[in-house]
């Protein structure tokens, strides 16, 4: 069962303290009176959705907005609170008789050195108000602090219900996009995502994501919490944690730590009169409706609700930034701004007046109107993208924040203007091979298609890679081009013209350098210009094809691989051309290749604690351990300032290990033992397959196999009732789970799964077996202990 929010956590206990047993309930659910409320600052007046927070001087107009069959008479009072240990002077408390409809009303004004305000409703009974206004005197830090507490749950409710609402929408609408939309929305709001409920059939969805929405976990801001921020643990400290002023507005947890002395404190109030009942508030407009986790009783002791309003102090400016570096381009169909740590921009009416300021080269600024849309996770501009707007290389959010205004984050957006596009080092491109292009200059994210005219007046799409903010790769197929004029027609992103780039097409002259063949090797490289024309090499009767062709600063690179052993000994080669015609060439036969034949493998590191122990087939490692590995060198050397290389074989990084830093140590002669850390020698992210080979005098050997790298998750227990869960970190790493080795009843775990658990079937044994995106095929088996073993289990049930 997915666990309650902390939030939501710490109110249930005070309901513990404050009714019976078995009127308590998990969820505030419960829908209790509803006040109108407008806060005026100077001349501006905003209704209390849209005030994050009060400032002294404010003047506050609160109504209880009762039906007119109300029944029960509330006593409705509002005080002023100023720290857990200065008791607020009896002029800061304000009643007002909600059942006469002249006196139903309370304008006030915040008083100087007030820090929290609350709202309670007490059951009119005759000296009510006295008999709260003591209350509150005597025991000032637990409601400084219930007024915190209450006010962070009501806007963690806030995000709960956008959510459901959102899910509800869509799934009523369009259930077919809840599979691409409840993440986003989950990542939006702050919502822990059931991802198992994507799985189901798409009728089904929208019920599953949305049930037992208590039950739906409140994820944690990121940072700590503003209690561990100030004592570095959670500790018995309730009224110096009350007097501190609240931070983050919505972005820090409440003090966890301290609910059980709060449900404590808060308990003490009970008296045969009265019991303090907590409720949260949902503000939007100009209406803060209560919800009730217990029903209110109207017997000896009444329930007095206990509701907090905002927070009084400077609005903390909202943290949002932009999702990811990627910009956006301005001119693409549906646009959408990303947003990251903005929940409440979404669950409440804070924000308003929000517009992104847009800064062209030339340094004009134009200001469109933004709206928020949790649907895609940020901000869309309201009217769309004007016809006339120019390029565009800056973009900052601004607005206001309840009564503040506020400027930024900077939100990374593309829109050029024609004429920026152009090719690099120039526009020369080469005719009867493959050319690769790098265009540069305009915005590579606005960049919908690349068109290519040969010089025959022929068309054809191109594929294309961003490869920087200005620049786009591609690669021109011009094996059968005749050299001439072409053009390449850049497409952009809305209503912006193509853009054509004409091209000098040109045949590239021969040139052969040298032939480079190593004494035992059966490839050889051929070094030279337009080697693409070279039909084969013979050399003393044997006979080199073609390979693979690369193109460096100094020109072509041609493996050539021959049919039969080579010469040992210099002599002539001839390098026949696919025209006909051919060319001689002095050949000399270099010095063999080192190559070494792996001996053994391992790895070793500490396992993370509680984790259950993996079993890794043979040929893979973790790629968070120290590797090492033993060889024999089979030909050549290897002297001190000699050295082995690492690398993938995907070609990413290579490393190097040495003898002078100890990674490489001899044990013998011609028996070397090497050591190294896979991520600290070839960056965070290695997984894959392994090579190595050995550097010897600047002669590097053949790539040989080592090891397969994989990530690996850390899997802490399985827990099972009639299916079982298996928990958990890192679970993306897993491509399947299943009971048995075979694999006949395995569960697929959905690509870019964040859960810390995946529902299977019920064990078969004391195994699972896993298997792995880094290694394909290869099962990996999973050792249960004592207690997730089936036996284990069907005792217990």
């Amino acid at each position: 069962m997915v666990r309650v929010s902390s939030l939501l956590v710490l109110l249930a206990a005070l309901v513990l303290a404050a009714v019976p047993a078995r009127a308590q309930q998990n969820g505030f659910d419960l829908a209790g009176p509803v006040l109108a409320l407008t806060v005026t600052r100077g001349d501006v007046e905003l209704p209390i959705g849209a005030v994050p927070s009060l400032l002294p001087g404010d003047r506050l107009r609160v109504e209880a907005d009762f039906p007119e069959h109300q029944s029960a008479r509330y006593l409705m009072i509002v005080v002023f609170l100023r720290g857990a240990t200065n008791p607020p002077p009896k002029d800061w408390f304000y009643a007002a008789e909600t059942w006469r409809k002249k006196k139903n009303r309370l304008d006030l004004k915040v008083p100087d050195g007030a820090e929290q305000a609350v709202v309670l409703l007490a059951p009119e009974t005759g000296g009510g108000f006295d008999s709260v206004r003591d209350a509150v005197r005597g025991r000032p830090g637990v409601f400084v602090r219930a007024a915190q507490d209450l006010h962070q749950a009501s806007l963690d409710r806030a995000r709960l219900d956008a959510f459901v609402t959102a899910i509800g929408r869509i799934g009523e609408a369009t259930p077919q996009r809840l599979a691409e939309a409840a993440p986003v929305l989950a990542n939006a709001l702050r919502i822990k995502l059931k991802a198992e409920c994507l799985s189901r059939p798409r009728g089904l969805q929208a019920a599953c994501l949305t049930q037992d929405r208590d039950n739906l976990v409140l994820q944690a801001q990121r940072g700590s919490t503003l209690a561990e921020t100030l004592t570095g643990t959670p500790v018995d400290l309730a009224y110096r944690i009350a007097a501190t002023p609240e931070g983050g507005g919505g972005y820090f947890s409440p003090y966890i730590g301290l609910a059980r002395d709060l449900a404590r404190l808060f308990g003490a109030f009970r008296s045969p009169q009265y019991q303090y009942l907590p409720a949260l508030s949902l503000a939007r407009s100009a209406q803060m409706q209560l919800l009730l986790n217990a029903a209110p009783s109207f017997q000896s002791p009444r329930s007095v609700l206990v509701a907090a309003l905002p927070p009084i102090g400077p609005a903390s400016r909202p943290l949002w930034r932009a999702a990811g570096p990627a910009p956006v381009c301005l001119g693409k169909p549906d646009l959408a701004l990303p947003l990251d740590d903005a929940p409440l921009l979404y669950a409440t009416d804070y924000a308003r007046d929000l517009a992104v300021q847009l800064t062209g080269p030339d340094g004009k600024a134009r200001s469109l109107p933004v709206l928020a849309d949790v649907e895609k996770g940020g901000v869309r501009l309201a009217g769309g993208v004007p016809e006339d707007l120019g390029a565009v290389s800056n973009a900052v959010l601004q607005g206001r924040w309840g009564f503040d205004g506020f400027t930024g984050p900077r939100l990374p957006v593309q829109r050029d203007a024609a004429g920026a596009w152009h090719a690099e080092p120039d526009a020369g491109v080469v005719v009867g091979r493959d050319h690769p292009l790098v265009l540069r200059g305009g915005a590579a994210f606005c960049v919908s298609q690349l068109v290519l005219r040969d010089a025959k007046g022929v068309t054809r799409p191109l594929t294309f890679k961003i490869t920087g903010q200005d620049e786009i790769s591609t690669t021109l197929p011009l094996g059968d081009a005749r050299p001439g004029k072409m053009g390449i027609t850049i497409a952009r992103f809305g209503t912006a013209a193509p853009e054509t780039l004409e091209l000098a097409a040109r045949l590239e002259a021969s040139r052969i350098d040298r032939f480079v063949l190593h004494a035992g090797d059966r490839e050889g490289v051929l070094e030279g210009a337009r080697l693409d024309q070279v039909a084969g090499l013979d050399l003393g009767g044997v006979r080199f094809a073609p390979g693979a062709l690369s193109r460096g600063e100094k020109g072509d690179r041609l493996v050539l691989a021959a049919d039969a052993e080579p010469l040992t000994g210099p002599g002539e080669a001839t390098i026949r051309l696919q025209d006909g015609r051919t060319v001689r060439l002095a050949v000399k036969i270099a010095e063999p290749r080192p190559a070494a034949a792996l001996l053994s493998r391992a790895a070793s590191g500490a396992a993370a604690p509680g984790a259950l122990p993996l079993t890794l087939p043979d040929g893979l490692l973790p790629a968070d351990a120290t590797i090492a590995f033993s060889f024999k060198i089979a030909r050549g050397s290897l002297a001190r300032s000699d050295h082995v290389e690492i690398a993938t074989m995907s070609g990413g990084a290579t490393g190097r290990l040495g003898f002078a830093d100890g990674a490489l140590q001899r044990v013998a002669g011609d028996v070397i033992v090497a050591r190294f850390d896979p991520r600290a020698l070839l960056g965070p992210g290695v997984a894959g397959q392994l090579r190595f080979r050995l550097v010897q005098d600047g002669v590097a050997g053949n790539w040989q196999p080592l090891a397969t790298l994989v990530r690996l998750p850390v899997l802490t227990g399985v827990t099972c009732t009639e299916l079982c869960d298996l928990h958990g970190r890192d679970l993306f790493l897993l491509s399947a789970v299943s009971t048995t080795a075979d694999f006949a009843k395995a569960t697929s775990v959905p690509l870019g799964f964040v859960g810390d658990s995946l529902r299977l079937p019920r064990l078969a044994g004391k195994m699972l077996f896993v298997r792995l995106h880094d290694s394909g095929d290869a099962v990996v088996g999973v050792t249960l202990g004592e207690a997730e073993s089936p036996a284990r289990q069907a005792g217990g049930e």
